[in-house]
């Protein structure tokens, strides 16, 4: 058999390393490195108070709308009780200048002013027959004025009886007293209302549902207002997180799909591009040539499908693969 040449296998084999290495530098523009992100909300009340119930623990999940916890509700329970009572005092008020009176206490008005209009009528015909008398001068002239004095307070009894009758009949106030009244409820009932929503915000529900990551408190300890009690993480709050070189960044739009696998997945999980950051992350200190500009990438978010989005842990390291259409 013929032995190969030295030259030739030493140009085989420098044809075959050239090879090699140039497979070895081709990078994979569609396949990166990444991590999960999770987005947190915590939880808190606009008021102070003492923790009451520490509802869900942490590492529990907890569906939209469940009582996550609750401060104790004094004393502002008690100045919703006192606020709700002014309110119902201030209604009542209203309705008796709205309502005419009984038809019990028009009777005995109506009764009063028969017993007036008899009472004039005989004042009447005593002043008359003081008259004839005075006039044959049987009687002093002050017969005559004292018959005189009984027959107009007779009449005054029954003129303010008929407007007394015609008072009652009507609404009880003026107009002017009810919409003083009317006023009076809506300020009692706003009062109301500020003090329901400091007790209603007193017991703080999950907005969505999600596991609970951390809590801060213990029951019995003073909550400062605005200070978060637990810190939940919703199932769409997680994002894939992943950054692309500026060689790709220009052929990636928000929309795209992408697949993210990580260790002890089964399959792939779903997700679509919200975001590309508009500017670098890395910038070298040099002016850019054609070898500083392999330094630059750019940060890319993208949102798991819901069905698939509770098997990713925050900080979990995925392979992220783009789904060329």
């Amino acid at each position: 058999m013929k032995t190969p040449c030295p030259k030739a296998i030493a140009a085989c084999c420098a044809l075959a390393a050239s090879i090699l290495l140039t497979a070895c530098g081709r990078a994979d523009h569609d396949s990166f490195q990444g991590y999960v992100e999770g987005e947190y909300v915590y939880l808190s009340a606009p008021q102070a108070g003492y923790l009451k119930e520490p509802g869900t623990a942490r590492g529990s999940r907890v569906a939209a709308g469940k009582a996550v916890f609750a401060l104790d509700a004094e004393p502002d329970g008690q100045a919703l009780a006192e606020a709700e009572a002014r309110t119902g005092s201030a209604r009542k008020k209203l309705q008796n200048l709205q309502t005419p009176r009984r038809p019990a206490e028009i009777a005995a008005l109506q009764a009063r002013l028969r017993a007036a209009e008899a009472s004039l009528r005989l004042a009447e015909v005593q002043l008359k027959r003081q008259q004839e008398l005075q006039r044959k001068n049987f009687v002093a002239r002050s017969k005559v004025d004292e018959a005189r004095s009984t027959r107009d307070q007779a009449a005054a009894e029954v003129d303010a009886s008929k407007e007394q009758i015609a008072s009652y009949r009507s609404t009880l106030g003026r107009q002017a007293e009810l919409g003083a009244a009317a006023s009076d409820v809506d300020a009692a009932a706003a009062q109301a209302a500020q003090k329901r929503w400091i007790v209603e915000r007193k017991s703080v529900t999950a907005p969505a549902a999600g596991e609970i990551a951390e809590t801060y408190y213990r029951p019995g300890e003073w909550v400062p207002a605005g200070a978060p009690v637990a810190s939940l993480l919703p199932d769409g709050g997680r994002r894939v997180r992943f950054f692309v070189p500026e060689t790709v960044v220009a052929t990636i739009r928000p929309g795209d799909a992408i697949d993210a696998s990580c260790d002890g997945c089964s399959a792939p999980i779903r997700a679509r591009v919200d975001f590309v950051a508009p500017q670098a992350e890395y910038t070298p200190p040099v002016i850019y040539s054609s070898g500083s500009r392999e330094k630059l990438v750019f940060r890319v978010e993208a949102r798991p499908v819901p069905d698939q989005a509770t098997q990713l842990r925050p900080g979990l390291p995925v392979d992220v693969r783009l789904v060329r259409q």
